[in-house]
């Protein structure tokens, strides 16, 4: 485990590994097979939910946020999972997640990054829907807007709500409600291995 992290913090080539820990072909082969047979997401679930039950919340949230965020890839991602974002001037790949209101994710979808958010948060509210049933509420913002919220309450039958902006708001400030899941994008990139892809 520690050296997989020391991958994701350090953003290094499996073969790069330091020689403190066992050899990266072994670290590898534990990293897909957990990641295959479900063992990252039933440890992730858990300790979601020990967090959240320390912070005297229920184990299963009841809200969340979905935001996305445009990151530029490296050279050797393939032409035909990578876009352009115009509004963000970028040129890669969009992730949206879903996280509960502690910031803690609940789905994670990667598309290029020319997909609208309307477009693309679609997987994700879906997958939560699915995978937990008990969220009832979600908070977006103003690029979610439209025809989303009409189908999240149809298809999904779940209230997308869009916190918008006061109107005489200048500069950035702190949106009540959704600003867990910009703490979240700012806690994935500040691992190498997941700012740029």
């Amino acid at each position: 485990m520690d050296a997989i992290f020391y991958v994701v913090r350090t953003g290094c080539a499996w073969r790069q590994l330091p020689k403190d820990f066992p050899p990266w072909p072994t670290v590898y082969w534990y990293f897909t097979w957990w990641h295959d047979d479900g063992t990252v997401e039933r440890i992730h679930d858990t300790l979601r939910g020990q967090v959240r039950a320390a912070d005297g919340r229920s184990v299963e949230p009841s809200a969340g946020l979905i935001d996305s965020q445009s990151v530029r890839t490296a050279d050797t991602v393939p032409a035909g999972t990578r876009g352009f974002d115009a509004g963000k001037k970028v040129k890669g790949r969009k992730r949206f997640i879903v996280t509960d209101t502690l910031g803690l994710l609940l789905a994670v979808h990667v598309v290029a990054a020319n997909i609208q958010d309307r477009d693309g948060a679609k997987h994700p509210l879906l997958w939560t829907r699915l995978d937990r049933p008990g969220v009832q509420k979600i908070w977006a913002d103003q690029g979610f807007a439209g025809r989303l919220v009409d189908w999240a309450r149809a298809i999904l039958g779940r209230e997308l709500e869009i916190v918008r902006k006061d109107p005489d708001q200048h500069g950035f400030q702190v949106q009540p409600k959704r600003w867990a899941v910009e703490r979240t994008f700012s806690w994935i990139t500040a691992h190498r291995r997941l700012a740029r892809d």
